[in-house]
């Protein structure tokens, strides 16, 4: 076989070994994050404001997700959102600057000889479990032993570039600070992984075709590089989310130079070498070093980069138009588990302001305010959106790898959203009636005010329960009968006060106009509690034996 035919096919199969790396360490990634689910977003929604705190979690996620990158577009996401602020943002970054080093560290134990029988076993979990739990341990176990597999092939095929002389001229020149530090960054962009470019440069050290001293400023590049991705998912978002990006890069590079610096002026190289002998785990304890003496020195310091941020990217950022999702982008959805909590959210956002237009529905049509009818109409408009907004991201996540439950709450979602939307529908029909009370000067008998109050307060009873209900998630049979007390005594007064008002118009105390809208008044208002109650047995109806009230127009 020709000498140029073996370099290819080496070639070929070096990065056929990079992309099963690539490939496992996603799996990996995947298989956690599904498997941490729900614990991953309570350990989120316990970030505070404390700095430490944020950075705790940083590392924290970021070693179940296996991706800093994930973790940082995540936080450029959240900002934007006004989820996060920078302060807090910040804090998580570099968290996961640290939480990263963990597959270095896994990469540079020797136990590649036992990948084949980890894919196996995981394969087979896979496979033939019926369990998704154990269908998660299987990917995360699988994609282990891929992720070691394509270790070994990466490093036995790139054994010949240690006696290639055009590669050696290569290693050497990336021994220059400058130089080696350029390469990082574009290696850690390409790859738009840390902890990948990382394990490619253990692969070479493994294969005896690169040195410490060669390898150490790519390491600090790599670190750059890893901000190109929140970079580039900050373009069109906030001026806020902008900063967290840009102070991801200050952080990162500040960092970088403070180790460059040290490598050149101290015996940094040398200490490392004295650890251990093994190239793989020198470049590792660099990596980890590194991210983790970094975030211990500019934690403290992270209010000014915040603040140059700011100055860097000055002004404010103008108001957002109401219709928009406040709480989700598409970012998130590279984190299922935590687009699941945050388009919960949006929901909890959605009822509240349909129970808004509820209440000023009804001020409109008691007191007659042509203001509130206006603002009904506004906000109706936000409601219209954020159905169709967010019925398109529930369809997007549907589509994702999901834990049972969260996809079981998925599809309860659709449900909820329509049902929502029709409370705000109901109560603009109660605007429009007290338009034509308004034009027609017409007002209605203290008996029938009385009655419609006490409908009112029943009815916005019902949403509030409803809606805690939903929020809350939790089966509680003490809500579940009153929320199916209170919506069965909405429709005996419906049909009570129905018969009253036909009884009053007989005896002439009111008229057929004003008996008409009171009527569809009165109508309006028990199909808000139907809906209502749809939406607070929507998480647990196999549960309850509570009537459903159907869906009406």
């Amino acid at each position: 076989m020709p000498f140029d035919h073996v370099i290819l096919m080496e070639i070929i199969l070096a990065l056929g070994g990079l992309g099963l790396f690539l490939y496992g360490m996603r799996l990996m990634g995947e298989g956690l994050e599904l498997a941490a689910g729900s614990n991953l977003r309570t350990l989120l929604e316990k970030l505070t404001t404390n700095r430490f705190l944020g950075a705790l979690v940083g590392v924290v996620v970021t070693a179940i997700i296996q991706s800093s990158t994930a973790v940082s577009v995540m936080c450029v996401g959240f900002v934007n959102a006004s989820i996060m602020n920078l302060n807090q943002a910040m804090g998580v970054i570099m968290g996961a600057t640290i939480g990263t080093t963990v597959t270095s560290v896994l990469l540079s134990i020797q136990i590649a000889d036992y990948a084949p029988i980890a894919i196996f076993a995981g394969a087979i979990m896979v496979m033939l479990s019926k369990k998704n739990n154990t269908k998660y341990f299987g990917q995360i176990i699988a994609g282990f032993g891929i992720l070691f597999y394509g270790m070994t092939t990466m490093s036995s095929n790139l054994k010949p570039l240690a006696s290639s002389d055009f590669f050696s001229n290569i290693i050497t020149s990336v021994s220059n600070p400058f130089i080696g530090i350029i390469f990082g960054i574009l290696f850690a962009a390409i790859l738009q992984s840390s902890s990948a470019a990382v394990g490619v440069l253990q692969a070479l050290g493994a294969a005896g075709a690169l040195l410490l001293p060669n390898a150490v400023y790519m390491v600090y590049g790599i670190h750059i590089g890893a901000c190109v991705t929140a970079v580039i998912s900050s373009i069109g978002a906030t001026k806020a989310a902008k900063r967290t990006a840009f102070s991801y890069v200050l952080f990162t590079t500040i960092g970088s130079l403070i180790f460059t610096a040290i490598s050149m002026f101290t015996p940094f190289h040398s200490f490392i070498c004295t650890v251990t002998d093994s190239i793989p785990f020198q470049i590792s304890l660099v990596h980890i070093l590194s991210s983790i003496i970094a975030t211990l020195v500019l934690l403290p310091a992270e209010g000014l980069i915040v603040k140059l941020s700011c100055i860097i990217i000055p002004g404010e950022d103008e108001e957002q138009e109401a219709c928009r999702l406040k709480y989700v982008d598409e970012r998130m959805l590279k984190t299922p588990p935590f687009a699941v909590s945050q388009v919960t959210k949006e929901i909890e956002r959605m009822g509240a302001l349909a129970k808004k237009n509820f209440s000023k529905s009804m001020v409109a049509f008691l007191e007659k305010d042509e203001e509130k009818i206006k603002e009904v109409e506004q906000n109706e408009e936000v409601l219209d959106y954020l159905n169709m907004a967010i019925t398109n991201y529930l369809v997007k996540l549907n589509g994702l790898n999901l834990e049972d439950s969260d996809r079981l709450k998925i599809g309860s979602y659709y449900h909820v959203v329509s049902d929502m939307e029709r409370i705000g529908d109901h109560a603009e029909n109660i605007t429009e009636l007290a338009q034509m009370l308004i034009s027609k000067d017409e007002s209605f008998s203290p008996d029938a005010l009385s009655e419609v109050k006490k409908m009112e307060a029943l009815v916005d009873s019902i949403i509030d329960d409803s809606l805690k209900m939903f929020e809350s998630s939790h089966y509680d049979k003490k809500m579940i009968d009153l929320v199916s007390n209170i919506e069965q005594e909405i429709d005996d007064k419906t049909a009570e006060y129905k018969s009253m008002h036909i009884d009053r118009l007989s005896k002439g105390i009111c008229n057929a106009t004003v008996g008409t809208l009171y009527m569809e008044l009165l109508t309006n208002l028990e199909r808000i509690a139907d809906h209502s109650t749809n939406i607070a047995f929507s998480m647990y109806p196999k549960k309850t034996n509570a009537r459903q009230a159907p869906s009406k127009a």
